[in-house]
């Protein structure tokens, strides 16, 4: 008969924890990526300073991202933190089981498409790894590529077809910045050299630039692209040829940014 070890994080392991119980001296917590097994966040590590009610902070059922403090295996016991975890940690750790959890339902799609056993779909993982460091961007790749970018891997063509029909269906992750254009000339045609500057601009750079009058002399641009470092790449030159264009009409130029901010995860 054997006896199944269960899987125990490392101290200083970041890890999400569902509150299972709340007491005057802490909470206890399960580990939602080691199935479930229980931990304690005491109350002197809930946050900084003088801790006077534990639910002020945690509720029953809400999940938390803790920092693994202390672990004893002949315990069992597991002691974690809330107040040494940073916003960045809490975010990224939030980020990446979201992405873990898009991983799973692309790969379940895949199996049921293909009619994949487990064993193949096993088989499909590692192979996958053994050319890209993430599933998600895998498919990412494909959307905005084609699966054209797998055929050194000589997957079959049932599992070809799926894998082309999921990724068919995924949104790509975009962002967008944006920035308040205020234009002027004094000429009697100014506001139609303004329009015509605008026009070209938009005719050029394509659907993922939108430029909106707001009220003379102000107009909201704003780009929208995959990443931050895309849409900046591409909003410099664009500042440049329209501040270039209107003082050579002898209108004046100034732009003020507005926060960017992320339109889907993807």
């Amino acid at each position: 008969m054997s006896t199944k070890i269960q899987e125990l994080p490392e101290v200083g392991e970041i890890v999400i924890a569902t509150i299972a119980k709340v007491s005057d001296h802490g909470a206890y917590v399960t580990l939602d990526e080691y199935g479930g097994i229980q931990g304690f966040l005491h109350i002197s590590e809930i946050a900084p300073g003088w801790v006077r009610n534990v639910t002020k902070y945690v509720r029953l059922g809400e999940k938390k991202v803790l920092l693994v403090k202390k672990v004893m295996p002949e315990r069992s016991e597991i002691d974690l933190s809330l107040k040494q975890i940073s916003k960045d940690q809490q975010k990224k750790k939030l980020l990446e089981v979201k992405r873990q959890e898009k991983e799973k339902t692309i790969l379940k799609n895949v199996q049921e498409k293909a009619n994949l056993s487990t064993s193949e779909l096993e088989e499909l993982e590692k192979t996958l790894y053994s050319k890209f460091d993430s599933i998600y961007d895998v498919f990412i790749e494909i959307t905005m590529k084609g699966v054209g970018i797998l055929d050194d891997l000589k997957l079959p063509k049932k599992t070809i077809v799926a894998i082309e029909e999921v990724s068919s269906k995924i949104k790509l992750p975009s962002v967008e910045i944006r920035g308040i254009l205020e234009l002027t000339n004094t000429k009697s045609d100014g506001v139609e050299i303004i329009r015509k500057i605008l026009l070209d601009i938009l005719k050029n750079e394509g659907d993922n630039v939108e430029i909106l009058y707001i009220g003379a002399p102000k107009y909201r641009l704003s780009i929208t692209a995959q990443d931050f470092k895309t849409a900046e790449k591409k909003l410099k030159p664009m500042l440049d040829t329209i501040q270039n264009s209107i003082e050579k009409q002898k209108g004046t130029f100034k732009f003020v940014r507005e926060e960017s901010k992320k339109t889907r995860e993807g």
